[in-house]
């Protein structure tokens, strides 16, 4: 990915970086928002778990795989990216701007 890795071992993408990393498939897209604000509309490829329930489930998940966080704004999904980072995990990314970055980009949700 062109994106620069920042201080706390992630890596901020945009949406049209994520498009692409879900085209080419072999990622995992956490959704760190609430069930309301999920209720909204989601990206079709991501998996729910709400930022407060992250440091429960992290086990849950590979630290090896590519791991990409997004939430409304980008702010709550660069915490969850940290925290992977902090907990071993390898490959992490954050949607910048979050999921209003992916609509204004003009990309897909589904209820």
């Amino acid at each position: 990915m062109p994106s620069i890795m920042n201080m706390n071992g992630f890596r901020n993408i945009t949406a049209d970086e994520l498009k692409t990393m879900i085209e080419q498939g072999s990622l995992r897209l956490v959704d760190v928002r609430t069930d309301a604000e999920i209720a909204r509309g989601k990206i079709p490829q991501g998996d729910s778990l709400p930022l407060h329930l992250l440091p429960l489930r992290l086990g849950e998940m590979d630290k090896n795989s590519t791991t990409v966080f997004y939430c409304q704004m980008g702010g709550r999904s660069a915490q969850a990216a940290a925290f992977a980072v902090a907990n071993g995990f390898a490959d992490v990314y954050n949607l910048q701007g979050g999921i209003v970055a992916w609509v204004r980009a003009g990309f897909p949700i589904e209820p």
